[in-house]
């Protein structure tokens, strides 16, 4: 498997099928994060992902692998109430996910945007 099927099964596991035995088959022990609001390992993800609403969704898009960095675009439906577009880049070491980074911002629908663009491919 190589690194990008690897973070997409993991970002599936967790955000699509809400298992959270993806994260000891996936994530580092050592796992890094670097959103401000998450700390690092995978302890509060275990706590949160079953919180998220019945109605949350999760939708890969463009996925890119560069050597053991693999980044994906995507979008989150009902992240705390609202849709949130997102590029995740992840860091790969020993087979596992060692490292997080996002930037996420709020959707804009293509209607209320300045270049009547989606901001998400929508399939």
């Amino acid at each position: 498997m190589n690194n990008k099927e690897l973070v997409l099964n993991a970002i599936t596991g967790v955000f699509i099928d809400k298992d959270i035995t993806t994260l000891d088959k996936y994530f580092s022990e050592n796992y890094i994060q670097h959103n401000p609001q998450i700390p690092n390992g995978t302890e509060v993800l275990k706590q949160f992902i079953p919180t998220l609403p019945n109605d949350f969704k999760y939708q890969p898009g463009v996925v890119a692998e560069n050597g053991n960095l693999v980044m994906i675009h995507g979008r989150y439906e009902n992240w705390n109430g609202k849709n949130m577009i997102a590029v995740d880049i992840f860091r790969v070491e020993n087979g596992k996910i060692a490292e997080h980074w996002d930037v996420m911002q709020e959707e804009v629908l293509a209607k209320d945007s300045a270049n009547g663009n989606a901001m998400f491919p929508i399939n």
